[in-house]
């Protein structure tokens, strides 16, 4: 299941939520530039749990590369394709629980979620020489909280199925919960050392970000918070992809759906890539929308309706409605 999108949107710019995205991608440019040093690198900023455990490997590094390590290693990762799926799940659910705590705070709650997370995998793998890399388990933590701040969102899930992508609206509630067990599932009957992936990281870092998120609700807003919050807040536009389930058809083949923009699209016209989805038939158009459009205006798009026995496809009309995306 690779997640495309979730369905609540945020109120404030992700200040931090980016900031942090473009620190891993720096890092990863930074990581990869090392050449024959490379394998250095990971060893002194990665964590590695027998630094901890065995003296006379400890004896080489000084007390502030130990400390540091404990931070450093989220920000690295094993490769490109580690990268992008970190970084596009925090993308997914970063902007939301920031939206919540706030950009301090939710500085705060990363960084405390990452360092838990390694805590969790030093201390069940206390002797182990191989160095553990990733914000894996700070994004856990993110999708914890998550979990308990928006029980009744709803995550864009694309599924391939062979060669044809299923796109499904899925309860968050499901699709972390299902994450959740895939993590223990793999966590008991895999070993980390055989697979290179920390998976008890991944389960350390969820359950703290739910237990941190409690903390964090009940901390009083600083002032800092509140002017960085009021700098942030959003938001001109709705996402460019926007899912239609195809549901609402009528006899005359036409299908009648809406599509969502702010009033800033509205008045400076806007294009959106929508998806059509009938059953395993996914189907991708892009709209344009002109500007000056008004509220409840319809607009007809020839020859994309549902194609009926006879052959011949029916229109989409689709309705604009102007909302604020919060």
């Amino acid at each position: 299941m690779i997640p495309i999108r979730d369905t609540i949107p945020s109120k404030n710019y992700p200040i931090v939520n980016t900031t942090l995205i473009g620190i891993n991608i720096v890092v990863f440019f930074i990581q990869m530039s090392q050449g024959i040093e490379l394998e250095r690198f990971i060893y002194t900023y990665g964590l590695v749990p027998a630094r901890f455990s065995m003296p006379y490997i400890s004896s080489h590094f000084t007390f502030t590369q130990q400390l540091f390590s404990l931070i450093s290693f989220m920000f690295l990762h094993g490769g490109f394709m580690h990268l992008v799926g970190n970084l596009w799940t925090l993308y997914i659910f970063g902007d939301n629980v920031e939206d919540r705590l706030g950009s301090f705070y939710y500085l705060v709650f990363y960084l405390l979620c990452g360092l838990v997370s390694g805590l969790f995998h030093l201390f069940l793998n206390f002797h182990s020489t191989i160095p553990t890399i990733g914000a894996s388990g700070a994004i856990a933590g993110v999708m914890g909280a998550y979990f308990i701040l928006y029980p009744h969102s709803k995550i864009l899930t694309l599924i391939p199925i062979i060669f044809i992508p299923w796109f499904v609206e899925i309860p968050a509630v499901f699709y972390l919960g299902f994450w959740f067990i895939i993590q223990v599932f793999n966590a008991v009957f895999s070993s980390a050392m055989a697979s290179g992936i920390a998976w008890w990281a991944h389960i350390g870092g969820f359950i703290f970000g739910i237990v941190c998120l409690k903390l964090f609700n009940v901390l009083p807003p600083t002032s800092f918070a509140g002017r960085l919050k009021s700098a942030s807040l959003k938001k001109k536009t709705t996402p460019r992809f926007q899912f239609i389930k195809g549901s609402n058809l009528k006899q005359n083949q036409a299908l009648y759906e809406e599509i969502h923009i702010t009033p800033y699209e509205a008045a400076a016209g806007t294009k959106k890539t929508i998806n059509i989805a009938w059953g395993f038939h996914n189907r991708f158009f892009n709209v344009s929308i002109p500007p000056g459009a008004r509220d409840k205006m319809v607009l007809r798009l020839k020859g994309i309706g549902k194609v009926m026995e006879d052959g011949q496809p029916g229109d989409l009309l689709l309705k604009i409605r102007i909302q604020q995306p919060w």
